[in-house]
């Protein structure tokens, strides 16, 4: 009997409720594994219906339809001869061993993901006895296939002739109590994991050491499958299906990558598990009751399989969060002819230009690489089935267009910036002068109230210097969208652009920006990440793309230009606006959200890590305006535009953040609190101990 066995694991574009597209990816997965000479094949979570079906989980459609395509599955030709795991809409894993086509077991989950994005206790319920099984009755579509009337459902293992294989569901594995543990200490020898993990930056490296760390313990093989793309919400997954024994890594799929299948294999000798695990592993470490074992009556080696090559390491190589945010933002956006983006020769509207850039330089390199898919959906986009891109800035120029919007408060310096940027990347460039509709809309009110508004610098009040602003930000998002919806056709080509925002997470923490301004937009690429981050990314993008041009952007102080100029030069700037660095909002974002900070304990944790720059009370003011600002603007996080989820503090109010709207904005108890602090207290006394001597003398 060989003791080398070869398996697959995958990662699959899955969209939510896609039936027809997700199992014909099933299929062709399951076909690469076979080609493969693999004899198990492990799925992503739930890849059936795909994960995102929030709410469509409590319609009986959904659960019909994944049986129905169960149906499909176990009919195919392509699943004969192999095991295949099967994420299917009862959150849990189905098997089904198609030599005999019958389904072996349905394994479900028995710790949900309920925190970050995940919200599966509003749809499932965890299955809470270990290590017990009841019989399912199948669907009557399902045993006029099988022949079978019930299956096993619960927490059991399967036993082939030569290896037993366990089953983890995606956080099982990052749980404190994870099963691996005690499938290992009972002679399971295949762990399997099928997952729906989501893309944060920084986060791959924890998956590869949750992976080694499983089997480093007590020996093993495991294997992880992972969705890749967009499933139709704002979270993308990044793939990173693995192989690994023994605490190595042996098979790693890619992290980012334009294909809608990706499968890996690995052949790996049984026995490397058994000595790894003989002085490791002994009968007295395991005191539960043992798993109960599902016979197979199949095999996953034979006596071929000795002249087999087995593993070679594999040095996991991790992207770092500049390429992470280059190649993850646009893959799943489903454009009906392109991207129209507002570019004001600013950071942030430049890194979304980069990102765009940076998804053709992909394209095309996908497509010389022979990926048929890619170049039809490319095709698809520009109305033209013999378009083949072969150059970035050529394909740029075909799908994405950039518009600098000025008005008399832009300076010359950001002018030649956008437009500097815009040649570079290919993109089709206009100059829009908004003059004319903002003293239209001021015409009006004029018109109608008597008054017409000054800014401060001419002796107006705030209120009006605001309304002046906001009132520039919003005819840019009304001619944004006129110029996607029309600009084609004014071309004499079909479709419209999808409109591009261009608002980092830090600004929509404090809401620095005017509600229905140019960031509402269709979809916001740099939504989640920070702006620390993204001028990393845009150094990243002037060397690895030689895009000079952002060099001047870097080096140029960020501004919103809605205030008049002094002597032609920008007077007005974000941090001076919002009271605060960037840097120092990263690190109060991620106190807030990541550390669950009050304003209090931001405070206590703040007048040790800034004391080299601040003072106790300079803490207090900037956590106090900080605050303020936050429950003032909180509201516009209900309207902000949809932007991929990349940062573990990111406000998002749809799923991610959830607190209030509106808000008692004095936080007069949390604000006494700080004054109270010894700290506070200490500098006062000081401060008036300095003011006696001072009038004594």
């Amino acid at each position: 009997m060989g003791r080398k066995v070869t398996v697959a694991t995958c990662s699959l574009n899955q969209w939510a409720l896609d039936f027809d597209g997700n199992v014909l990816r099933i299929l062709k997965s399951i076909e690469i594994a076979k080609a493969s000479g693999a004899k198990y094949r492990l799925g992503p979570e739930l890849e059936i219906c795909g994960y995102g079906c929030a709410d469509h989980f409590y319609e009986s459609d959904t659960l019909l339809h994944c049986f129905q395509v169960l149906k499909q599955l176990l009919e195919s030709p392509v699943t004969q001869d192999i095991i295949c795991d099967v994420g299917i809409f009862t959150q849990g894993k189905l098997y089904f061993c198609c030599c005999d086509r019958k389904i072996l077991l349905i394994r479900p989950k028995m710790l949900l993901a309920n925190h970050g994005n995940n919200r599966e206790f509003r749809w499932f319920s965890a299955w809470s006895q270990p290590r017990h099984i009841e019989e399912y009755f199948l669907p009557r579509m399902i045993q006029d296939v099988t022949g079978q009337v019930t299956v096993p459902f619960g927490d059991a293992v399967l036993s082939t002739k030569d290896t037993c294989i366990g089953s983890e569901i995606c956080a099982e594995l990052w749980n404190a109590r994870s099963p691996h543990v005690d499938m290992g200490l009972d002679g399971v020898e295949i762990f399997t994991n099928s997952s729906a993990s989501y893309h944060e930056l920084r986060k791959a490296d924890q998956r590869v050491n949750l992976v080694k760390s499983a089997t480093t313990k007590s020996g093993g093989i495991y294997l992880f499958a992972n969705q890749k793309g967009c499933d139709g919400d704002r979270l993308y997954y990044d793939g990173c299906s693995m192989i690994a024994i023994n605490g190595d890594i042996v098979a790693q799929g890619k992290q980012f990558s334009l294909d809608d299948v990706e499968v890996i294999t690995a052949t790996l000798d049984l026995e490397d598990v058994r000595s790894y695990r003989g002085e490791r592993c002994h009968p007295h470490m395991y005191e539960h009751k043992p798993y109960q074992r599902i016979k197979v009556d199949f095999s996953l080696s034979d006596c071929k399989d000795i002249f087999l090559p087995t593993h070679q390491l594999v040095e996991w190589v991790f992207h770092s969060p500049e390429e992470e945010i280059r190649c993850s933002s646009l893959h799943s956006s489903r454009s009906e002819a392109g991207f129209l983006l507002p570019l004001s020769g600013g950071v942030d509207s430049s890194s979304s230009a980069c990102i765009v850039y940076s998804m053709c330089v992909q394209v095309c390199q996908a497509v010389r690489d022979g990926n048929a898919q890619v170049l039809e959906d490319v095709q698809r986009l520009v109305c033209d089935a013999s378009y083949r891109p072969e150059e970035p800035r050529e394909m740029c120029g075909r799908l994405f267009t950039t518009c600098y919007m000025a008005s008399e408060n832009s300076s010359e310096d950001t002018r030649n910036r956008a437009k500097e940027l815009a040649a570079q990347i290919g993109s089709n460039h206009l100059n829009i002068n908004i003059d004319m509709a903002v003293k239209g809309m001021l015409g009006i009110f004029s018109m109608v109230m008597g008054k017409w508004p000054k800014f401060r610098v001419n002796g107006g009040s705030s209120r009006e210097n605001l309304a002046l602003q906001n009132v520039q930000a919003r005819v840019r998002m009304i001619l944004a969208y006129l110029f996607a919806q029309l600009c084609l056709w004014a071309q004499g080509k079909p479709g419209g652009l999808l409109v591009l925002g261009s608002a980092n997470v830090d600004e929509s923490l404090t809401g620095y920006f005017t509600k229905y301004d140019c960031s509402s937009a269709d979809i916001n690429p740099i939504g989640g990440v920070s702006k620390m981050d993204l001028k990393r990314f845009l150094q990243y993008c002037a060397e690895h793309f030689r895009l000079t041009a952002l060099k001047s952007v870097l080096a140029a102080p960020p501004t919103a230009e809605l205030e008049p100029l002094t002597e032609g030069q920008v007077s007005q700037t974000d941090e001076a606006d919002m009271g605060m660095t960037y840097s120092e909002l990263s690190v109060i974002g991620r106190l807030r959200k990541i550390s669950k900070c009050g304003a209090y304990s931001m405070f206590c944790k703040l007048i040790h890590s800034w004391r080299e720059t601040c003072s106790p009370s300079q803490v207090a003011a900037k956590v106090k305006h900080f605050f303020k600002m936050y429950s003032v603007n909180r509201h516009k996080m209900t309207t902000v535009t949809p932007s991929y989820h990349a940062e573990s503090y990111g406000p998002d109010d749809n799923r991610f953040d959830l607190r209030p709207f509106l808000y008692n904005t004095r936080w007069s108890w949390q604000f006494r609190c700080i004054d109270h602090e010894p700290y506070i207290v200490h500098k006062q006394l000081l401060l008036t101990l300095e003011l006696q001597m001072v009038l004594s003398v």
